[in-house]
């Protein structure tokens, strides 16, 4: 019971054998978010104040710039990990699912390219004099 009709256990028919890569890596995104935004709510916190020029100083450093960066690409795959589903399940015209999926990948990339240099233009000119 519970592995389809006969004749499509035969065929080989049935799940398509990719969606728990995808359920388990939307779970280690969740994780991976969990920890680096209560890395950056904690470390943010705990500076001295919270102007420009300090958490510019802040993020100059790279034991801070990488974990930022890091936390951006974990938290734009999860979104587009989501997002993908809720696309999937309720978005039914092929083409639109498709140009849909297009738009998504393509924001999600941008996004999180956008962020990465922000953080990496403000790491590599150092801190500010």
């Amino acid at each position: 019971m519970g592995n389809g009709t006969g004749i499509g256990r035969v065929r080989g028919l049935g799940s398509a054998r990719h969606g728990a890569g995808h359920w388990l890596t939307h779970r280690y995104t969740s994780v991976s978010n969990l920890l680096l935004v209560l890395w950056l709510v904690f470390n943010l916190a705990t500076l001295p104040g919270l102007d420009y020029e300090s958490v510019r100083n802040w993020i100059a450093n790279p034991l801070v710039a990488v974990p930022l960066m890091l936390m951006l690409v974990s938290v734009f795959w999860h979104l587009r990990l989501g997002m993908q589903v809720m696309l999937e399940d309720y978005v039914h015209d092929k083409g639109l699912n498709f140009f849909s999926i297009l738009l998504l990948n393509f924001y999600t990339i941008a996004g999180a390219a956008a962020g990465i240099f922000a953080i990496a233009k403000i790491a590599f000119e150092g801190a500010a004099s």
